[in-house]
C-alpha cells in the first residue's frame, strides 16, 4: 500500500520536475547538460571516463552528450600534453554562466515546492529521503516552525 502511493507521488514529482526544467533551461541547456556542467565546476578538468562514476549513463551516451555540449559552446575538450590518449573536459565561460543559470532555476523551483511545508517538515523530508537513499543526513531539528 505505502510502496504504491510512494511510487505514484515520486513519479508525479519527477515528471513535473523534468518538464519544468526542460522548459526553463531551453534552448541553451538540458537537465543532463546541467548535471555535467555542475560536475565539471566541482572537479574540472575531468576525463569523460571519470564522469561515469557520477552520471548514470554509458560511455557512448557521455560521448554523445559531450559532443552536443561542445557544439553548443558549453565545454571544451583538449588532449593531454603528455599522453595524447587522454582527453580533458572543461566548462567554457558560457558553460559556467549556463550552469549558474540552471542551478538558480532548479533551486528556485525546488524552494517553491518546499515552501508548501514547514521548515521542520522540510528537514524531516530530507532526513527521510536520506534514509531511503541510504545516505547519512543530519537528524531534523525538534518540531517548531509548523505551519
Amino acid at each position: 500500500m505505502f510502496a504504491a502511493e510512494f511510487a505514484r507521488l515520486w513519479m508525479k514529482i519527477t515528471k513535473e520536475w523534468k518538464l519544468h526544467l526542460d522548459e526553463a533551461l531551453a534552448p541553451a541547456l538540458t537537465e543532463s547538460q546541467l548535471n555535467v556542467l555542475e560536475l565539471l565546476l566541482e572537479h574540472q578538468p575531468m576525463k569523460p571516463s571519470d564522469m561515469l562514476h557520477y552520471l548514470s549513463t554509458t560511455p557512448a551516451a557521455i560521448t554523445t552528450l559531450l559532443d552536443r555540449m561542445e557544439r553548443g559552446g558549453l565545454i571544451s575538450r583538449a588532449r593531454d600534453e603528455t599522453d595524447r590518449r587522454i582527453v580533458w573536459v572543461t566548462a567554457t565561460e558560457r558553460g559556467v554562466r549556463e550552469a549558474r543559470r540552471g542551478v538558480e532555476i532548479r533551486e528556485r523551483y525546488i524552494q517553491q515546492a518546499l515552501d508548501r511545508i514547514s521548515t521542520h517538515n522540510q528537514q524531516l523530508l530530507i532526513y527521510l529521503l536520506g534514509k531511503i537513499a541510504d545516505e547519512p543526513v543530519l537528524r531534523p531539528a525538534a518540531a517548531g516552525d509548523e505551519r
